[in-house]
């Protein structure tokens, strides 16, 4: 190499750049399926057997049905805070908190907070350079994992995943058990679990909380608790460097405020009482408890959710318009929800008077299909909104048409799990039996009409646990001020507490 040589080679990257945040998200390892909950827990007694002086572990919960739930802290001030129970105080400045499985059906998760884990341990620079003390949950619902692992193996076939899928009903899911006190809304019907996660937040008071979600088709998409312009390139970028297109089509839910493209608010219980109050929907009925990022917002923490999808589509980013109104879309597609929630419904209230057995599956089916006729309800007031009068973009399009199939195949899915609990406990009746294979004939017509629309390709979950690896680089990196210049980053104001309402606010 010459002089000339030297000079003319681009220099490294500075850690927690948009360049070195692509680097890194792109240099996850090829993975196959997703790790069982036991295999998820030896990897991380590993890691802190490994690296003593570093990792330490305490057990912060105790799931329903009696496994313990410990959590990793890694950096200079770990061992006397997982030891002692006590926050950080050591030469790292701020808490970091990264909670997987709080919602068990969503295990990208589980290989990202295994990647973060082990990247931290062997790279000091990173560390450093990012300057917190770093709180890993592993998994915070095993119960509800186990209950997925039919489908960890192979991920990438819709039907075998869907068959084998299992998601708690509402107030059963860590996320969504916080507590709720806004109008006529109230939840206190905290989990073990929850309660673990909300003890955990009060004591760290995290400058950083990523609850590690993920969704299922179509495209990436994120959650911010407060708007962060500086991040979005980042969380643009990576997808783009992984070839993963951004979800520009429908949000979650209509009245989310959108930062940027793909890029949301994540909303609060009151937004959405208000929103549903403001269709004539009876708020109270729908509104269960708050999420963990507006919990730990009291702390002024930045809350980040990074959506990921199993298998991407073409029209997930295309905002061409359409031949079709908007209106007709949530007019057509609400009717087949409609639908899909009836048939369920009939199901399930033939089964009732033979069902022996409580089980989770039962009980998530009995939460989930009148959701799905109360969804088509809501679309069809939607439907009636003057601004509904436009063209629908190829992207709602795909959206609204999919989420269809998607709760078919979960729900209907779930729904044959509850009638096959008592088959195999030997208590089904022979009407029950035939019920099941009714049931089984339906969701078969479900799954051949899904194939049929199927256009997407499956993601190779490295790219997957890229996309959410590089999105919490990059908000560590924005908090520590890495990455951009020195005065930008002490321009930036501290984040106000947000406090919680006051019992019966509005």
């Amino acid at each position: 190499m010459t002089i000339d040589d030297r000079a003319t080679r681009p220099a490294p990257a500075v850690v927690g750049s948009t360049d070195d945040i692509v680097r890194r998200a792109g240099s996850v390892p090829p993975l196959d399926g997703f790790p069982t909950l036991d295999a998820l827990a030896e990897r991380f007694a590993r890691i802190e057997r490994e690296n003593p002086g570093l990792v330490a572990s305490r057990r912060v919960a105790t799931s329903r049905l009696g496994e313990p739930i410990r959590m990793y802290s890694i950096g200079t001030a770990s061992i006397g805070a997982a030891s002692s129970g006590a926050a950080s105080t050591g030469t790292a400045s701020r808490n970091h908190l990264i909670v997987g499985g709080v919602h068990p059906n969503e295990p990208i998760g589980s290989w990202t907070a295994i990647h973060l884990a082990e990247t931290l341990c062997a790279d000091a620079e990173l560390r450093e350079s990012l300057g917190a003390v770093w709180h890993i949950v592993p998994s915070i619902d095993p119960d509800g994992g186990r209950l997925n692992e039919g489908w960890f193996a192979d991920p990438g076939d819709r039907g075998h995943y869907a068959r084998r899928f299992y998601r708690p009903a509402p107030d059963e899911q860590v996320e969504w058990t916080f507590p709720t006190s806004y109008g006529d809304a109230y939840f206190d019907r905290v989990m073990p679990e929850t309660l673990g996660l909300m003890r955990l937040i009060d004591e760290l008071r995290p400058e950083l909380y990523v609850s590690l979600h993920n969704g299922e088709m179509g495209g990436v998409y994120y959650y911010l608790s407060r708007p962060v312009p500086e991040l979005t390139e980042a969380l643009h970028a990576v997808p783009a460097s992984l070839g993963l297109p951004l979800d520009t089509g429908e949000p979650e839910s209509p009245y989310l405020e959108q930062y940027a493209p793909a890029v949301f608010g994540t909303g609060t219980i009151a937004d959405a009482y208000d929103y549903l109050e403001s269709l004539g929907v009876e708020a109270a009925v729908e509104i269960g408890g708050s999420s963990s990022s507006e919990y730990a917002s009291r702390h002024g923490t930045l809350g980040l959710v990074a959506e990921l999808p199993y298998w991407k589509h073409p029209d997930a980013d295309d905002t061409s318009p359409t031949d079709e109104a908007y209106s007709a879309l949530l007019l057509r597609t609400s009717a087949r929800m409609t639908e899909t929630g009836e048939a369920l419904a009939g199901l399930l209230a033939r089964a009732e008077p033979a069902l022996t057995i409580e089980s989770p599956f039962l009980r998530a089916s009995r939460a989930f299909v009148p959701m799905l006729i109360r969804m088509g309800t809501v679309d069809r007031t939607r439907a009636a909104d003057p601004a509904s009068a436009r063209p629908a973009t190829v992207t709602e399009r795909f959206s609204c048409e999919d989420l269809v199939h998607c709760f078919r195949l979960r729900y209907g899915g779930m729904l044959l799990r509850a009638l096959e609990v008592e088959s195999a406990a030997g208590t089904a009746s022979a009407p029950l039996r035939r019920l099941a294979e009714e049931a089984a004939v339906l969701y078969a017509t479900w799954q051949a009409e899904a194939a049929a629309d199927d256009r997407a390709e499956v993601i190779p979950i490295a790219s997957l646990v890229g996309v959410q690896y590089g999105a919490v680089l990059a908000a560590a990196a924005h908090l520590a001020g890495t990455g951009r210049p020195a005065a930008a980053a002490a321009a930036d104001p501290a984040p106000t507490p947000t406090l919680p309402p006051a019992e019966g606010s509005r």
